[in-house]
């Protein structure tokens, strides 16, 4: 049995597993869940994943990984070069730590903003099979968040062509897609930006990130 993803290449969280496949060169098959027709909600992917998120890994053991943080931590004991998760204690503590940092200032704002604002995503304002209601007040929130977040991040890039541990690691990845997911809330990279334009120019030289 191969590696199967489940997929959705509109949204933000399976693009973080696409590109961590592409990066370490790893063959897989992948399977497409139409989110925005609520596949994920259905009685046939539940089967697969009750969390009715994406993306989720079907391993070659049949075991299903059903968030980021599990398919990363396989994927890397699974196949540890090229390492994305550091490789002396200090690299895996700075890198998960950023890692951390970008999860929640960055792409949890974002998606506070997002659902608890959009119409479609009346009582979505989280994802999984348990619906609850949108609280408008989080989504002005969420905005001054990201905001935040790219300030933040701009800072951390001075003089770095890496966001942790001097080289490229799941924080880059995760950080990039956290930085072109902000579009969708109408925040970009601007003038008060400039090392995080200049990384994310970088960063879009490798052909992993056109996934």
């Amino acid at each position: 049995m191969s590696l199967i993803l489940y997929d959705c290449t509109s949204a933000p969280s399976p693009r973080r597993a696409r590109i961590l496949l592409a990066e370490k060169g790893i063959a897989h098959e992948t399977v497409q869940i139409d989110l925005r027709q609520g596949e994920q909600l259905s009685e046939a992917y539940r089967r697969i994943n009750p969390q009715c998120t994406v993306p989720a890994l079907r391993t070659e053991e049949g075991l299903i990984l059903a968030d980021n943080a599990a398919i990363t931590a396989y994927l890397e004991a699974r196949f540890p070069n090229p390492s994305m998760l550091g490789e002396t204690p200090a690299e895996k503590a700075e890198i998960a730590s950023w890692n951390w940092h970008i999860e929640f200032d960055g792409l949890l704002a974002i998606a506070e903003a997002l659902r608890n604002s959009t119409p479609a995503m009346a009582n979505r304002a989280l994802p999984g099979p348990v619906n609850y209601a949108q609280i408008p007040e989080l989504a002005q929130r969420g905005l001054a968040r990201v905001q935040q977040f790219f300030a933040d991040l701009n800072e951390r890039l001075g003089g770095r062509a890496f966001i942790a541990a001097e080289r490229f690691s799941v924080a880059d990845i995760t950080a990039v897609v956290a930085v072109d997911f902000a579009r969708i809330v109408k925040v970009k990279p601007g003038e008060a930006h400039p090392h995080l334009i200049r990384w994310r120019e970088a960063m879009a030289q490798r052909p992993s990130m056109s996934l």
